[in-house]
């Protein structure tokens, strides 16, 4: 009892007597729920909570909390390449960031000043951003498959001086070298080829020396950028400061039960939060031991765990479609893996992954890199994305609220202020902001007017501030949360949402894992969008009678594509989320679209090839949808 009044009183700002009267009616009627909460969500706050408040308090950073997990586990292996198999213990890799950080302060790097990194997985990554923390250099995090106008773009919004690139990417590189101005310094970590470098391309081999460390800065400073992944327009730059790098990987440890013993299977680009927070995090933080992967392979991928007996995987996106979508081998089963860690993984997959490649632990959580509206899915419900209490919704202040179906605008009741949803009912996920405390705030990006459309007024009540998530979400009785789809998403097709995340995982798995993707278009006349389905089969090896027929058993009439375009690849970010943005804006018009189209002609009951003549009917509404 007194530690579920300590919680109240000290985290939550609640009254003692309102505390014990709250515990007295949670015991007497709620023993479930208090047991979740105290064994779960509420522990995990505290004890993040606790130990952020504590760095603050000794003005701890990332790099002071790395020199305490060197200390604790010197000569124990840190991080493992799977490319090369080469091996780094964390005193190696204290060594490694040591000389980054000294190399930069003789080339003349300040505090607050800003060096772009722009390479491919490998250990020295880990090393080469942690170094620049140390002085208190921010490293800007560029996905490594952006090339030309985009790659520019990200170094330049970063106000980036320096680019340190990986000498694998010296072509791209060389490509935009001019366009950098020439204040920008470009450093090659690797062997630099001089035959593939342009004349009068100035190009630094990245020298490292070894010297004594600097230490400063403290919990609330940033720490480095990561970019939004670039499914619409060109990406954001999202700050990250220690505390939020801090609060991201502990909530997932201890939320999740993980140990320093645990060995994590980190395929995940470590541009991105998940593979460089999530998973890289547990080793910085947590001295665990991470084995770091060039790429993801669905072919390899179980191989890879049993040869370096990992007990933690992680998946984002598709990922776990791709791996059911492997032929059957001995060893996907013969392996270690407890625990599966990330999100995204689809409802209809979820017990199909499990069973088959006997991992008894889902550990879905729902997160952003910039967002202060994070869950977790602390007790392996299935299909959940994560918890929030019904009986105390102040111990973690997030909500769902109404929406409108059609412009997805927040919708305010007579007071001004947001209508939270019940239970059932989907809605936007937002998050309170309170700038001071470090689990609640939000950093935002460099960019202030991107920042300033994540944030809305009056959301809980009158004059307060919230983040939005852009994502919708639905909550059952209990307060366990379910993925719906991306803010705009959502389209409206004969007086009915569809929700596109949930009819690619229908028609995905109708088409044994094949790439789908799904969005709305507009039809001339036509109320609402009608849907589409970009299907990735170079071979068409797709049976259309028959998916029709699957179809119709398997989704309501409104749900059903009204088109499909047959493709021989889905584009796809870095992270492996669908590119959909340009296919939505191409329509259904053969004369634009190169790809076979199709149109579920309702006279007789299946798919026909779309050809001019029939859109043009359409289009004059001639023919019927």
């Amino acid at each position: 009892m007194i530690h579920i009044i300590f919680i109240l009183i000290k985290l939550f700002s609640v009254p003692l007597m309102a505390s014990v009267c709250i515990f007295v009616v949670l015991s007497a009627h709620f023993h479930p729920v208090l047991d979740l909460l105290h064994h779960s969500a509420a522990g995990v706050l505290l004890k993040v909570k606790w130990n952020v408040k504590r760095h603050l308090r000794e003005r701890n950073t990332l790099p002071k909390i790395f020199a305490e997990t060197v200390r604790r586990h010197g000569d124990k292996t840190a991080l493992i390449f799977e490319g090369t198999g080469e091996k780094w213990s964390f005193r190696e890799l204290d060594e490694y960031s040591n000389r980054v950080a000294n190399l930069l302060l003789q080339r003349g790097f300040v505090e607050g000043d800003v060096v772009a990194l722009f390479m491919e997985n490998r250990s020295q990554y880990v090393g080469l951003w942690l170094g620049m923390a140390k002085i208190g250099v921010e490293a800007a995090l560029i996905n490594f498959n952006l090339r030309l106008e985009a790659l520019v773009h990200c170094v330049t919004i970063s106000n980036a001086k320096a680019v340190v690139f990986g000498s694998e990417l010296t072509e791209a590189v060389c490509e935009v070298h001019s366009s950098m101005g020439k204040t920008v310094q470009m450093l090659c970590s690797g062997d630099l080829d001089s035959k593939r470098v342009p004349v009068g391309t100035e190009i630094s081999p990245l020298s490292l020396c070894v010297c004594s460390l600097i230490h400063g800065l403290c919990l609330s400073d940033r720490l480095f950028y990561i970019y939004t992944s670039g499914t619409t327009g060109m990406p954001k730059a999202a700050i990250v400061v220690h505390s939020r790098y801090y609060r991201m990987a502990a909530l997932v440890y201890y939320g999740f039960g993980m140990t320093s013993d645990d060995v994590l299977y980190d395929c995940l680009p470590l541009y991105h939060s998940a593979g460089n927070i999530v998973g890289v995090g547990q080793c910085l933080i947590h001295g665990m031991t991470v084995v770091i992967r060039k790429k993801f392979s669905a072919s390899r991928f179980w191989d890879d765990c049993a040869k370096y007996n990992c007990t933690i995987v992680q998946y984002i996106g598709e990922i776990c479609r791709y791996l059911l979508n492997q032929p059957v081998k001995d060893i996907e089963q013969k392996h270690k893996v407890r625990m599966a860690l990330g999100n995204g993984l689809r409802q209809s997959i979820w017990e199909e992954f499990t069973s088959r490649f006997n991992v008894t632990q889902i550990a879905e959580f729902y997160g952003a890199t910039e967002c202060n509206c994070s869950l977790g899915n602390f007790n392996n419900m299935t299909g959940a994305c994560g918890f929030n209490s019904q009986i105390l919704p102040f111990i973690y202040p997030i909500r769902l609220v109404k929406v409108n179906e059609d412009t997805m605008e927040l919708i305010r009741g007579p007071d001004g202020v947001c209508i939270p949803c019940k239970p059932g009912e989907p809605g936007q996920l937002v998050g309170r902001i309170i700038q001071h405390d470090p689990l609640r705030r939000f950093d935002g990006y460099v960019n202030e007017g991107a920042t300033n459309k994540k944030i809305a007024s009056s959301v809980f009540k009158k004059g307060d501030m919230a983040y939005l998530s852009g994502d919708v979400l639905i909550m059952d009785q209990f307060g366990y949360m379910y993925f719906k789809d991306r803010t705009g998403d959502t389209f409206r097709w004969k007086g009915e949402n569809v929700s596109t995340t949930e009819v690619e995982g229908t028609l995905s798995r109708l088409l044994d894992m094949k790439d789908v993707v799904v969005y709305g278009v507009e039809v001339p006349g036509a109320e609402g969008k009608a849907g589409m389905a970009a299907i990735a089969d170079p071979e068409r090896s797709t049976d259309l009678e028959k998916f029709g027929k699957d179809l119709e058993k398997a989704l309501p009439p409104y749900a059903r594509p009204v088109f499909l375009r047959f493709l021989n690849e889905v584009n796809k970010t870095g992270t492996y989320k669908f590119q959909k943005t340009e296919m939505r804006r191409e329509g259904f018009n053969p004369s634009i679209v190169s790809d076979k189209l199709y149109f579920l002609d309702p006279s007789r009951g299946r798919y026909v090839e779309l050809n001019k003549e029939l859109h043009s009917g359409i289009v004059s509404g001639k023919q019927k949808l």
